[in-house]
C-alpha cells in the first residue's frame, strides 16, 4: 500500500513534455543544427566560414539546415552588395536567445562526454 501512495505521489510531480519543448529539441538537435548554431554565435559568417569550423559538414547539408534555420527565423541569411556579392548568415533575436541553452549544452559536454 505504502510503495503505491509513493508511486503516486511521484507520477504527480512529473511535468508533461509539451509540444513546443519536443519540436525545440527536434529542432537544435537535428544532425550538424547544434554545431552550426554554436558557430554563429560569435557573430555572421560567410558559408564557408561555417564549412571550415564545421569539419566534417557536406555543402548540402549545410544548405538545407541553413534554409531551415532561416524559415524557422533563428537565422538571417544577408546579401551584402559588393563585387562578387557576398553572402553571411548571422542569428537573429530568436536565435540569439539559444545562446545559453547551447553554451550550457557545450558544457555539459565538455564534462561528460
Amino acid at each position: 500500500m505504502y510503495a503505491m501512495a509513493l508511486k503516486q505521489a511521484t507520477a504527480v510531480r512529473r511535468e508533461v513534455c509539451c509540444s513546443a519543448y519536443h519540436q525545440a529539441v527536434e529542432l537544435v538537435g537535428k544532425r550538424w543544427t547544434g554545431a552550426i548554431l554554436f558557430v554563429l554565435l560569435d557573430g555572421p559568417v560567410r558559408f564557408s566560414e561555417v564549412k571550415r569550423l564545421v569539419p566534417d559538414l557536406s555543402d548540402r547539408l549545410l544548405s538545407e539546415r541553413m534554409k531551415e534555420l532561416e524559415a524557422e527565423g533563428i537565422v538571417e541569411r544577408r546579401v551584402i552588395d559588393d563585387t562578387p556579392p557576398k553572402v553571411e548568415y548571422a542569428l537573429t533575436a530568436k536565435g540569439q536567445a539559444l545562446e545559453p541553452a547551447v553554451r550550457a549544452l557545450k558544457v555539459w559536454a565538455r564534462t561528460w562526454l
